[in-house]
């Protein structure tokens, strides 16, 4: 939760009225931005 508030400055609220799965793919989303934006290559083993 506190990852995508981080993120995309979203509230407590916003982010509890969303569904388990959705919060999930925003972090995949953010996550793989991130890697992209350092260089960082995707980790297979990486849980998704």
């Amino acid at each position: 939760m506190s990852f995508l508030g981080y993120y995309l400055h979203w509230s407590l609220d916003d982010l509890m009225n969303m569904e388990h799965r959705e919060r999930r793919r925003w972090c995949q989303e953010i996550s793989a931005i991130n890697r992209k934006l350092s260089g960082t290559q995707e980790n297979r083993y990486e849980f998704k």
